[in-house]
């Protein structure tokens, strides 16, 4: 039976038969662990997958077919190991907000360059719109400016008084589509505020994340009533990154790869080479310092940062 992963708990996973729509608790055969794959999670929700009954109308997962893509990053308390937070993507939400958790753009430009390593459409949703002062949603605009200039869709949101969220669906139609971003941002009454009937705890879960507790809660998929699916996912305090070649990071910074050449060196890491268009552009104001910051610090292997915006 072919199916399609719709919820994670670490050891039982919820599978939707893609024949029949019938959902079914399964677990994996202990073989998988043992392929030397340093991810926590074998299966990820959005994997497609094989599986047979069992006794009880339980099932067991015999395969995981190949994935199109997913989002991964390094575990923050295990850091020789990596999370898949979700696979199968079409398109994946940030939800970035100024304050209440404060956002770095370390962070949002780390869970950028990995969404862009595996080919994930990303829209930033600046939520709490309703909240900031007039100086903070000039904050707001300003930083939504500079990944606009970037190539970055950016909507400005609520997900408590519905503001743009028509918006939001409208991205969505046909897709299924990952939220993510720190604890506390929203991202259940984002999901609640698209489809109400869903009812997803909020408050709850914050608290839990708000206390470090990363490993209780899990992601799970939804299937929404205008054509899409959409998948909740833990909040996250850091984005470890897993390792990129050094000459391939210039590539997701969309700004850099579209300047990378006119360089003088086709090698060039845009650090100390002689007349490195993107440096050029810097020194222009035409690329954002804090993206080239980060694109350093990502150079360098600067895993000392990924925990940046941790007091969420």
């Amino acid at each position: 039976m072919e199916g399609l992963v719709y919820k994670s708990t670490g050891s039982w996973y919820t599978v939707k038969d893609v024949a029949t729509g019938q959902f079914y608790e399964c677990r994996i055969k202990g073989k998988f662990r043992l392929k030397g794959i340093k991810n926590t999670n074998p299966i990820a929700v959005g994997d497609r997958v094989l599986f047979r009954l069992e006794e009880s109308n339980r099932g067991v997962i015999t395969e995981i077919k190949e994935r199109d893509n997913y989002i991964i990053r390094k575990s923050v308390n295990l850091s020789k190991q990596t999370h898949i937070i979700a696979s199968n993507i079409n398109l994946a939400f940030l939800v970035v907000t100024l304050n209440n958790p404060p956002n770095s753009t370390t962070f949002i430009d780390r869970f950028l360059v990995t969404a862009e390593a595996y080919g994930i459409k990303t829209v930033l949703l600046f939520n709490k719109v309703d909240t900031y002062t007039e100086d903070e949603l000039t904050e707001v605009k300003y930083l939504a400016s500079i990944y606009r200039k970037a190539g970055y869709e950016c909507i400005g949101i609520s997900a408590t008084t519905g503001k743009n969220i028509d918006k939001v669906k409208a991205t969505m139609e046909g897709k299924t589509c990952v939220v993510s971003g720190h604890s506390g941002a929203g991202k259940s009454t984002l999901i609640n505020a698209i489809a109400p009937n869903l009812h997803l705890k909020t408050a709850e879960i914050s608290q839990q994340h708000q206390q470090g507790q990363h490993t209780t809660t899990f992601a799970e998929m939804f299937d929404l009533p205008f054509g899409a699916r959409i998948i909740d996912t833990p909040g996250i305090k850091g984005f470890g990154m897993v390792e990129i070649e050094k000459e391939e990071l210039t590539d997701y910074f969309p700004e850099f790869f579209a300047l990378k050449h006119q360089c003088k060196f086709n090698n060039c890491l845009h650090t100390d080479e002689p007349q490195c268009a993107v440096k050029a552009a810097l020194d222009r104001d035409e690329i954002a310092w804090s993206r080239y910051k980060s694109y350093l610090q990502i150079l360098k292997g600067e895993e000392s940062v990924y925990r940046e915006g941790e007091g969420e």
